[in-house]
């Protein structure tokens, strides 16, 4: 049953309700409705121009409707007036098919055919910058190694602590905060859930620092690699699948802590993975954080061989604890929904071919990757990663041939405007078509 949005609204003091979408480039997309109108708004959905957004429609289609989900209802903590929904779209009373809340929707569907649901936890990485985003706000925040800076922290603790009290009063139970291993890089910790409440939070989140940064007179950014000599942002996410109350990923008899299920979930996402870096690392920056050169700080945390292993922070795919593993692959410009909604395919394409991944490799990657030359490379540039996703049979077969084209070809014309001025070398410092395309992802 639908919660009744109307009678929330007068018993909280509600006066406008943000009803909100993404499309394929993670852009938040919304209607701000005053709560005398939310009746038929959530009976009906608020209206959208498709053409206006990035999901490949043309003028001539006819109007979208974002159906808020009650469920996902978010007072916003630092102005009570407003609260947020998330939203799946409708065209002509049917689902979109391109609506990434939708495509993740239907995912959580197919395994839960198997009695199965998977729950993730995710680590938002972000910077915060000056006001005009070219540089860190914390001049004094100058480090070679800066992570877990304590007085670097304490510098922001006022921002910090006002996004945590946030997630503290939203009930999602953070645990941790940390300067990271960029200057002016943090990340914010809250408690794993099912896939898409995650997925909701996240692209919450993401709103949500934002909105207190530029509050504070600053500006964040989850652009995955905003310097070239500092380390990016990674997106990682932590995941396991359950069957009600049994996480069916954990076997404390094996070495490592996983199941034989979990092996092959893991194996299908290694499998898939070239196919997947055009959905987990979706932008033309994205490619400066993976395969990059050493940082300042000596290393990248990111990968560049398709790999597992245990707790080591140097394979794409590490196993920190029984019963979950944490896939390092993603970056801050990932949509939340197409994210968990590709690990999902891919894991289940790994539980039906009882995929094996092989034996854990127990070594420094970042020096060792040249004795392993058998293992696939990620790819090396948003070409390469499209060409792969669009070869990838699992996920044209998973997420519909017809949205698999719609978003290679809008992604592939973000490439040509990149390439009428600019062509990606990571050896120079970020460009300015990529600080104005990618900064607010």
């Amino acid at each position: 049953m639908s919660k009744d949005l109307y009678s929330i609204a007068k018993k909280k003091g509600i006066k406008y309700f943000f009803i909100s979408f993404v499309d394929f480039f993670g852009v938040m997309r919304s209607k701000l409705v005053p709560f005398q109108a939310i009746k038929d708004m959530q009976k009906n959905g608020a209206g959208f121009g498709g053409f206006s957004t990035w999901l490949d429609m043309t003028p001539a289609d006819p109007d979208m409707f974002a159906l808020p989900d009650s469920d996902s209802l978010i007072q916003l903590p630092w102005k009570k007036e407003v609260a947020w929904l998330a939203s799946d779209l409708y065209m002509n009373g049917k689902p979109v098919k391109a609506s990434p809340r939708v495509i993740l929707k239907n995912q959580i569907k197919e395994l839960s055919k198997k009695n199965l649901q998977m729950k993730s936890g995710v680590e938002c990485e972000f910077f915060l910058l000056t006001e005009d985003g070219k540089s860190v706000a914390d001049p004094k925040d100058i480090q070679s190694k800066p992570s877990y800076d304590q007085i670097a922290l304490m510098r922001r603790f006022d921002l910090i602590k006002e996004i945590c009290d946030c997630m503290i009063e939203l009930g999602w139970a953070p645990y941790q905060n940390d300067h990271e291993d960029g200057n002016g890089q943090f990340e914010m910790n809250w408690d794993y859930s099912d896939s898409l409440v995650t997925a909701d939070r996240h692209l919450f989140f993401k709103f949500m620092v934002k909105s207190l940064a530029e509050k504070h007179g600053l500006r964040a950014t989850f652009m995955p690699k905003p310097f070239h000599n500092l380390t990016g942002n990674g997106c990682h996410a932590h995941v396991s699948v359950w069957n009600k109350k049994d996480n069916k990923f954990l076997d404390k008899k094996d070495k490592l802590g996983l199941s034989k299920l979990a092996y092959n979930f893991l194996g299908g996402i290694l499998e898939n993975a070239r196919g997947l870096c055009a959905l987990f690392n979706p932008t033309i920056n994205s490619y400066r954080r993976i395969n990059a050169i050493p940082t300042q700080s000596g290393a990248t945390w990111s990968p560049n061989t398709i790999s597992y292993t245990g707790n080591n922070r140097t394979h794409m795919i590490r196993i920190p604890d029984q019963g979950r593993f944490e896939l390092r692959l993603m970056d801050g410009s990932a949509n939340p929904y197409l994210m968990q909604a590709a690990i999902i395919a891919a894991g289940i394409d790994g539980i039906n071919k009882k995929t094996n991944p092989g034996e854990p490799l127990d070594c420094n990657m970042y020096e060792d990757f040249e004795k392993y030359p058998h293992l696939p490379k990620l790819p090396n540039t948003i070409e390469e990663a499209i060409t792969c996703l669009k070869e990838n049979k699992m996920i044209n077969k998973a997420f519909g041939e017809d949205v698999i084209k719609s978003y290679i070809k809008l992604r592939s014309i973000e490439l040509i405007e990149f390439n009428k001025t600019e062509k990606l070398d990571k050896s120079q410092p970020i460009s300015d078509w990529e600080r104005k395309n990618t900064l607010d992802c």
